[in-house]
């Protein structure tokens, strides 16, 4: 059976009318889900999404990409269009247990192309020419603190002592390095290899401690990068990417239009086809009971990838 699950494009506009870094726990709020942890991955500098998630049978995809595009036989075939990068294979795991949800084409309208501009746009949930400073996660939760680690073994130490609790911790993990304007190829292999081997051992870390099933993974990233690589062996800041929800309460396969490379946008960005709200609606919906519509200030409807 093909395991994906197409959210149309008007259904999701509709919806919205280098090395490990830091780890950062924030405060607590009390809460009647069974999401008990939140660990947020940041894959600082812009992950190129078409080296990640790769739309293998279309052809230009080799056309755009030369140099970069990784030949049929090494991808990680998911169904007969779409495929993993080789480094991501310990993330195979979670995706044959169904636990694994990979949303595809996530952005916002008229992304910006500063690091800083677009990470705050991301961090405060807010529109492309909206200028705000109240992170969206501290307008659910009143309370906000941070405990700072460096490794993904720290995230599933803190998610299973912190999650035990009856309120929601946030674990924010930052992965830096993935601005790849030049001599991308070695680089991200190594990036992503990286991701998948610490979100590998951080599941299992958590099934072993019991604290899996009440913890909700999600990963994010300013932007994603052109479609057509440069003249330096890599790719620029471009628009919409695919991004990873991992967990015992995912639904998982492919969400969301693939990238259209035919409809590329002004700057070579592949275009936006869910709104990067509805990660965020998701994320509260399962996380804090309260009317997402006043957090994010517009009606944003979860996107259909946890098991009730």
């Amino acid at each position: 059976m093909n395991r994906r699950q197409f959210l149309s494009i008007a259904g999701a506009f509709a919806g919205c009318a280098g090395g490990i870094g830091e780890i950062s726990a924030s405060g607590h709020l009390d809460s009647s889900s069974s999401i008990r942890a939140l660990v947020l991955v940041d894959l600082d500098g812009g992950n190129d999404g078409l080296n990640t998630v790769i739309p293998f049978s279309d052809p230009r995809y080799r056309v755009l990409r030369p140099g970069l595009a990784l030949p049929r036989e090494r991808v990680i075939a998911l169904d007969e269009r779409t495929a993993l990068h080789p480094s991501l294979l310990p993330l195979m795991s979670a995706w044959r247990a169904n636990e694994l949800a990979i949303v595809q084409g996530v952005g916002y309208d008229a992304p910006n192309r500063s690091h800083f501009r677009s990470r705050q746009i991301w961090d405060t949930a807010s529109h492309a020419d909206e200028y705000r400073h109240d992170d969206w996660i501290a307008r659910a939760n009143a309370s906000h603190t941070r405990v700072t680690a460096a490794s993904f073994d720290a995230a599933a130490r803190l998610a299973s002592t912190h999650g035990a609790a009856n309120d929601v911790s946030v674990i924010h993990l930052t992965l830096h390095g993935f601005d790849t304007h030049e001599n991308q190829a070695r680089r991200h292999a190594a990036l992503l290899a990286r991701l998948a081997q610490g979100l590998a051992s951080l599941r299992a870390a958590l099934i072993a401690s019991g604290a899996w099933h009440r913890t909700l993974v999600m990963t994010r990233s300013e932007f994603g990068r052109t479609a057509r690589e440069n003249a330096a062996g890599g790719t620029d800041h471009g628009a919409a990417a695919p991004h990873f929800l991992m967990g015992a309460r995912v639904r998982g396969g492919l969400f969301g239009p693939g990238p259209q490379l035919d409809r590329l946008n002004a700057d070579g960005g592949v275009p936006v086809g869910i709104d990067f709200r509805r990660l965020c609606a998701t994320v509260l919906g399962a996380c804090w009971p309260h009317d997402r519509a006043s957090i994010l200030e517009g009606r944003f409807e979860p996107l259909p990838v946890l098991r009730a």
